[in-house]
């Protein structure tokens, strides 16, 4: 007998989900609905859905499962409609938004008509979007977070665990607001700071032009992020509101401190400073060690020392070619200040960053290192 899975949105992470759910074994039947029509037809043409729906309505209306993958004010439209809709007894709605009170604040007018609403937040991107770059394996050794409420019970907990287990995501339960002041302190806050660091470097370029070509270093790394989807990271922002004005405060009384240390000169505090901050961040878990992807998407970088003579880049990426190892992006690095390796090459995930300096180290000479 066929379950019926309903998916809303057909971007990164709802195409993405729909491959992962397809090769679980399980007798599903996948409808999906788009708001952009050439997008549910790409996605049915390559056989990620299996019905493009008319509706979000008429997608849900059969479904035992609904997931919500759009961005969390459109979820929470969606879940406001969605309390009128006519939808079977014991369906399980979820969604895959990255702030969960609004979503879970939302999911009460469900829950008061009995339905069973679970959130979801799977932590894992990519450098691409939309239904073009959706695969299958996009949420291997991530977190999965689910916040069911109070009154959800274990069994549906497990019965929608049960569901997302081939997404192969490492699933975990979490108080909605766990969950938001958690993102908060190592997703959304960084973002803030990468940002505002980006900020300040564009007030210096005015009087000292050359600046920007001395970023092109680390510092274009540390800040990385802030060249995410602008109107993402508005809605995080203004979502976890509270939570980030929390994060700010403690920030500032931090910055506050180091000012004073600064003040004071004293080279012990100093060192103990950077010291302690050096201790801590090397005991963070390593994607490269096998450990599982974090709430913050990074590329995998490999740098990697390598002489200035003609075709050497060639020579590498044919390596990498030869080996079906692919890369998201090479760079070369003018700037070499707290830069380890003048080439720069980003990968997908971890594994591929760790086949790659594998067969390097086998093929060539060159030093690389993973910061």
């Amino acid at each position: 007998m066929n379950e019926n899975i309903a998916i809303i949105g057909l971007g990164l992470i709802g195409g993405s989900l729909a491959l992962a759910l397809k090769r679980g074994g399980r007798n599903l039947q996948i409808s999906g609905f788009d708001r952009s029509y050439s997008t549910a037809d790409e996605a049915y043409r390559r056989g990620i859905i299996d019905t493009i729906a008319p509706s979000a309505r008429a997608a849900c209306e059969k479904a035992d499962y609904i997931i919500f993958a759009t961005p969390v004010n459109t979820t929470i439209a969606l879940m406001e409609e969605a309390s009128q809709w006519t939808l079977k007894e014991n369906v399980i709605l979820s969604d895959t938004g990255s702030t969960k009170n609004p979503i879970m604040q939302a999911a009460v007018r469900l829950q008061d008509r009995g339905l069973t609403f679970i959130g979801g937040h799977p932590m894992a991107g990519s450098h691409k979007s939309g239904i073009a770059a959706a695969k299958g394996h996009l949420f291997e050794n991530a977190y999965y977070v689910l916040t069911p409420s109070n009154w959800t019970s274990s069994e549906q907990v497990d019965s929608l665990s049960n569901l997302l287990a081939p997404t192969k995501g490492k699933i975990v339960i979490l108080d909605a607001a766990e969950h938001d002041r958690m993102t908060a302190i190592v997703s959304h806050f960084p973002h803030i700071i990468a940002s505002s660091l980006v900020g300040r470097l564009a007030d210096q370029e005015k009087e000292q032009p050359f600046v920007k070509d001395l970023a092109a270093g680390g510092f274009r790394d540390l800040t990385r992020i802030a060249s995410a989807d602008p109107t993402m990271w508005r809605d995080i922002t203004i979502q976890n509101r509270e939570e980030l004005l929390g994060q700010l405060d403690g920030w500032l009384q931090e910055m506050n401190s180091i000012r004073s240390m600064i003040l004071e000169n004293d080279p012990d505090r100093i060192y103990d400073f950077f010291s302690d901050a050096k201790e801590f961040r090397d005991q963070l878990p390593s994607t490269f060690k096998g450990a599982v992807q974090g709430a913050l998407y990074m590329t995998f970088d490999l740098h990697i020392d390598i002489p200035d003579h003609p075709g050497v880049i060639s020579e590498i990426t044919k390596i990498l070619a030869d080996e079906q190892i692919s890369i998201t992006n090479i760079r070369i690095v003018e700037t070499r200040t707290d830069v380890y390796g003048i080439l720069v090459i980003s990968f997908q995930t971890a594994d591929d960053r760790k086949a790659a300096r594998s067969v390097l180290a086998k093929k060539t000479d060159y030093s690389m290192h993973i910061l």
